[in-house]
Formats: structure tokens, sequence, C-alpha cells
């Protein structure tokens, strides 16, 4: 048994006077043992654990009540989480499905059709090609619907205060005009993301409209409204949620760890906001790719109820992927998967 310098003394003293008093002494000296090894593996487990990031959770709490395109739970849309989810190996097209249902038994598409930023953004969803590796042509007429997705979204609550943020930080330039050209770098400036192709990805379609590579397996895919477009087009299936044996996650949660099939493939974990808006997700996810310059950043925040991580990946001065994965949520504990 190992034991930190300055503490095996005193125990391996106490287990040598006990050990000449009587078979007790021996057993309570092992558990004490026990008990110091076990604190110091806990202590080791809370240093490892990463800290709040408090300054982004009052921002992303900031623009979560800013947010007043987002959806409300029951009175504009239900979904039904049923089963938990098995383990599916990447890369694998067998999987059992925990819920024979849909995950979106309505959406209000009314509201969806007449906010300009939901509207806007279907339009894009449609423009992308699904498999990497097969160049993307963007022609004029789908640059003029992401030049006017992006207009509207800047003319959001949330996206202003996100621009202002960014400006108090030196991390973007108070012109909107340059502001919005640093967005359309971020978000959709085409780049290879397989080898030995064309232009084939961009940070837009990866994580708002999903992709899939060689084949044989989904990539990104984390936006609500494209789950529940394809859901209703029975291109998607919704296999169940992901999370530990006895947590059941909620019909009000904005988070949901989930897997799915796609056009034949599965994501055996996934993860997406609910009910969100499109500017929500773009403006926390923006904050965080300019506020870190690392390849690959992790940030835990709590968000509304949620504690959470957003993972947020670079890819040259544009976004390869970013994705929130729910780690708890109205008291509950939730062990993290990984997703991508």
């Amino acid at each position: 048994m190992l034991f930190k310098p300055g503490l095996d003394l005193a125990v391996s003293e106490g287990f040598c006077s006990l050990s000449c008093t009587c078979g007790r002494g021996i057993m309570a000296a092992r558990f004490c043992g026990l008990l110091v090894l076990l604190t110091l593996c806990l202590s080791g487990l809370d240093a490892q654990r990463p800290a709040v990031n408090q300054e982004l959770s009052d921002i992303f709490n900031e623009l979560w009540r800013l947010d007043e395109n987002r959806l409300t739970p029951v009175t504009d849309y239900n979904i039904s989480v049923q089963g938990r989810a098995s383990f599916v190996n990447q890369g694998s097209h067998v999987v059992r499905d925990y819920a024979l249902q849909p995950l979106f038994s309505n959406v209000n598409e009314n509201k969806l059709a007449n906010t300009t930023t939901y509207s806007r953004f279907m339009k894009l969803l449609n423009n992308y090609e699904r498999s990497t590796g097969v160049a993307e042509q963007v022609t004029a007429e789908e640059q003029t619907e992401i030049d006017l997705f992006l207009t509207a979204v800047l003319e959001t609550k949330v996206m202003k205060r996100a621009h202002q943020y960014l400006v108090s930080k030196a991390k973007s330039n108070s012109d909107l005009r340059r502001f919005k050209s640093q967005l359309n770098l971020i978000w959709f400036n085409l780049y290879h993301r397989q080898k030995n192709a064309g232009l084939d990805s961009c940070g837009f379609e990866h994580v708002f409209v999903g992709e899939t590579k060689s084949g044989t397996e989904i990539i990104g895919f984390h936006n609500w409204i494209q789950f529940y477009l394809q859901e209703k087009s029975t291109h998607l299936d919704y296999k169940g949620y992901k999370a530990r044996s006895l947590d059941l996650p909620d019909q009000d949660d904005h988070v949901l760890n989930l897997q799915f099939s796609w056009h034949g493939l599965v994501k055996p974990v996934g993860s997406a906001f609910i009910g969100t808006s499109p500017e929500f997700e773009m403006a926390i996810f923006t904050i965080v790719f300019l506020m870190n310059t690392e390849r690959s950043t992790t940030v835990l925040v709590n968000i509304d109820q949620c504690r959470m991580e957003l993972v947020v990946i670079r890819h040259g001065r544009s976004l390869g992927t970013a994705y929130p994965k729910l780690l708890s949520s109205n008291s509950r504990h939730v062990t993290p998967q990984h997703s991508g």
C-alpha cells in the first residue's frame, strides 16, 4: 500500500503499535490506512476537475435571458426522451432502438417560419453536400442566403451583446461590417476536412447540418432544428438518450445527449441544445472560439439550470466543430459522454 510521505510514517507507527496489542488494532490501522488512501485519491480527482468558468457563465446567462427567440418546452414543442440508448461502437450500423417514437412529437412550425433568424437559418440547411470529400459549390443565391442570415443574426439582442462583449475583450472590431466578416470567416469559410479533396466543409455545415465521413460515420450534427426536420422527413431515427443508468432527462431540458441514425449511419453519442435560437448557439460558440487560441478548447459553464462543457475545436481561423456536453441539469448528475 502506497502513502503520501509524511502520512505513511504515522500510519506505519500506528500499525506497529497496534499490532503489538491485538488483532483488532491491526484491522483498525489498516482501515485508517485505507481512509487516508481514499482521501488522497479523491483530492486528486478534485484537483483534476476543471473549475467553472464564472466569467463565461455570467455572459452566457445574460445571452440566455436575452434569447427572446428561444422556444418554450410544452408551449412551442414537445419531446419524448423514452429509453436509454445502449453502447454502440463508432462505425457500427447495427443498433438497438430504445425509442419507438420520434424525439419531437410536435414543434411550432409557425413560429419557426415567422421568426427571421429561424426562417433564414432553415434555408441554409439544404445548401451542402452531406459527404466529406465532395467539394462544396456555393452559388450566388446561396451566398446571398448566408449574407441575409448573418444580417438577421446581427440584429438580435443576443448577438449585439455578444459583439459588445468581444469588443470589450479586444477580440472583435467595433465596426459591425468587420464583425460580420469575422463571423463569416469563422462559420462559413470553406476548408478541406478530408485530405486530398476539394473545399468540402465549413463550421456551419459541420455543427448545424451534419456530415458523413467515408460512408461509415456521422460527424458533427449538433442542432435541434435540423434534427427535427430530418426526423420529420424520416431520414433520421432517434434511438434514445445517453446518460447513466438511473438518470432520466426531463422534457424541459435544454441540452440532451442522445443517439440516432441518419441515412442509415449511426451516431453513437451526439449532443445538442434543444429549443435555443440559432443566434444564441452561434454567439456562445463564437465567444469560446475567440477567447481561446488552442486548437481544442473545453470550458465548464453553468447556463440556466444546466452545468455543461462547451467544446470548440478550431480549423485554422475557422471553426472545426462545437458542441455542448451535458453534465448535470436540475440537480441531476450525468456521466459525460464523448461526442464529436
